[in-house]
């Protein structure tokens, strides 16, 4: 009975006695069916809502997974080449060392300005004058300059430049200047700037 007493509304029921300030009075199907729309909207809202949450959340995790793979990557990576790496280091200690050891301390400078004037004077050279300079500072070593003057042949002046790279220490050839002395030809005046250096960490 009540279903047609509800079907015979609805069929009396004009579309504009409809009023939102009167919805207690509308029929109860049309009660009903609004609140079921206004549900729907609802859950639909709220789940569009949610779900683009979820997507820029996921956009993120996406992205960090991203990141974590590049570097697991590469500490797998080094992980794997660990051994070489660390042989590669003692290598490179070693080479290291090696360079600091032929770098001259305070006290072998002497001996190295004697090494160089018996290196001039056994290629026949007339040394004129070995003069120290001012020290240089860089950011890991010290430049120990020394002005060499020195008188002989042309051959005698190439067999000392020759005999210099030879020396147990490094010593790096700057500045040369060759110019004839008097009218004698044969003869040359040679100048040149030979540089030292001093590992910082010996400095106290």
């Amino acid at each position: 009975m009540a279903l047609q007493d509800s079907l015979r509304s609805l069929n009396e029921l004009d579309i504009s006695d409809l009023n939102l300030e009167n919805i207690g009075v509308w029929p109860g199907p049309i009660k009903f069916l609004l609140c079921l729309i206004i549900l729907v909207a609802v859950v639909v809202a709220g789940y569009y809502y949610h779900i683009e949450a979820l997507q820029l959340q996921l956009a993120r995790v996406e992205s960090e997974e991203v990141k974590l793979k590049e570097e697991f990557e590469k500490k797998a990576f080094q992980a794997a080449n660990l051994d070489a790496y660390r042989r590669q280091m003692v290598e490179m200690e070693e080479s290291f060392g090696a360079l600091v050891s032929q770098l001259p301390s305070d006290t072998e400078v002497p001996g190295l300005l004697e090494d160089i004037t018996n290196k001039g004077l056994l290629n026949g050279l007339e040394i004129g004058s070995i003069d120290l300079q001012p020290e240089q500072s860089r950011e890991f070593y010290v430049e120990l300059p020394i002005a060499i003057r020195a008188v002989g042949s042309y051959h005698d002046l190439g067999a000392f430049i020759s005999g210099m790279a030879g020396l147990p220490r490094i010593v790096t050839l700057h500045n040369f200047n060759v110019a004839i002395t008097g009218e004698n030809t044969n003869q040359l005046n040679m100048s040149i700037t030979a540089k030292t250096y001093r590992y910082k960490d010996q400095e106290r």
